[in-house]
């Protein structure tokens, strides 16, 4: 039986060390555990040798290590479903940019579907990630029953269905959808019809209630509504039928994108907008506009909903007696411009 090797190079050596980070930058163990640690009593030109004789030999501090002295990792977890879409996109860039104000950074899971068991799984793989705190983003299908969080792990949920049962922020659909209902009543239409985001969504559930809520309030009657999926495809393909019923004056449209599909068969069926059909959409993501004509659409406020997300979170990672349940809505303006007017006689 062979003797084991007693020659150190022959055995493994593990990866660069604070020794050896310090050596190359010429300076202390412990200036290099204060810069690791972001310390604010490190000199700029000290911190910039050793930020590059730590990526020079690859030396990454142990986070494991630094949350134990300082109570923290740094780093707060994001739950999101289809991130590719515009308010998704919006909101996550709103978070990951006050996150770095704070001094956070962010990791990010976009879940294959809205289901509860997806979000979930989600939020155990960001649980076993190390992290602070969590943000989910759109909870769709989950409801406030169905969200089981580890322990007293701070949250915050981009979703006002959860008020009274965790943090949350979220636009005022159900008003602002309202707002659009009642602009069009007052410009004249005898009713407005619904171009509905998908079933499962919250966010289209609550809109699609405030719509049918302003209808009943003003006595109208409430049409059947149709139905898309947040793309502009689906507003086209529902926009065709919508287009083929000289019933209908005004639609209000679940959101922009769909408006931008319903514009486009409009015009295909040889309807002006707004002399022949009243739009309104919601969102008013940038392209609103820039369509033809200028969308009148509810604002949701991208960027106040993601940085609200990030205070409520660090006050809850920071201060745990604020462990609390705090709810911010966000405002959701009319817009008005050119694609709403009083209907033709």
């Amino acid at each position: 039986m062979a003797a084991p090797t007693s020659n150190p190079a022959a055995r493994r050596r593990p990866g660069p060390s604070i020794g050896d980070v310090a050596r190359l930058s010429g300076v202390s163990a412990q200036t290099v555990s204060r810069v690791a640690n972001e310390a604010p009593n490190v000199l700029p030109a000290t911190r910039q040798r050793v930020l590059a004789a730590m990526e020079q030999l690859g030396y990454s501090p142990n986070r494991a290590a630094r949350a134990l002295r300082t109570g923290s990792f740094a780093t707060i977890g994001v739950v999101v479903h289809r991130l590719a879409r515009t308010g998704e996109s919006s909101t996550v860039d709103a978070i990951v940019e006050a996150a770095r104000r704070e001094g956070y950074t962010v990791n990010l899971v976009d879940v294959a579907s809205p289901s509860s068991d997806d979000v979930m799984a989600a939020l155990r793989q960001l649980s076993n990630q190390s992290v602070d705190g969590l943000v989910i983003v759109r909870a769709e299908t989950t409801t406030p029953t169905s969200l089981a969080l580890p322990g007293r792990t701070p949250v915050v949920v981009a979703d006002s269905r959860f008020v009274g049962h965790h943090p949350s922020v979220g636009a005022d659909q159900l008003a602002g959808a309202a707002r659009a209902v009642e602009h069009l009543l007052e410009l004249g239409h005898d009713t407005v019809h619904l171009l509905a985001g998908p079933p499962e969504s919250g966010p289209a559930q609550l809109r699609a209630t405030g719509w049918r809520a302003a209808l009943e309030r003003a006595g109208r009657e409430v049409p059947s509504a149709a139905q898309g999926d947040w793309s502009a495809r689906s507003g086209y393909d529902a926009g065709r039928h919508l287009a083929a019923d000289p019933a209908v004056a005004a639609v209000f449209c679940a959101n922009d994108e769909m408006a931008a599909g319903l514009l486009h068969a409009l015009h295909e069926a040889g309807r002006s907008v707004p002399g022949d059909v009243s739009v309104v959409g919601f969102d008013d993501i940038p392209l609103a506009r820039h369509l033809w004509p200028p969308l009148t659409t509810v604002r949701q406020d991208f960027a106040q909903v993601g940085q609200e997300l990030v205070r409520l979170l660090v006050e809850q990672i920071r201060d745990p007696a604020a462990f609390v349940t705090r709810n911010v809505v966000v405002p959701a303006p009319l817009i008005v411009r050119s694609s709403t007017a009083p209907p033709a006689r």
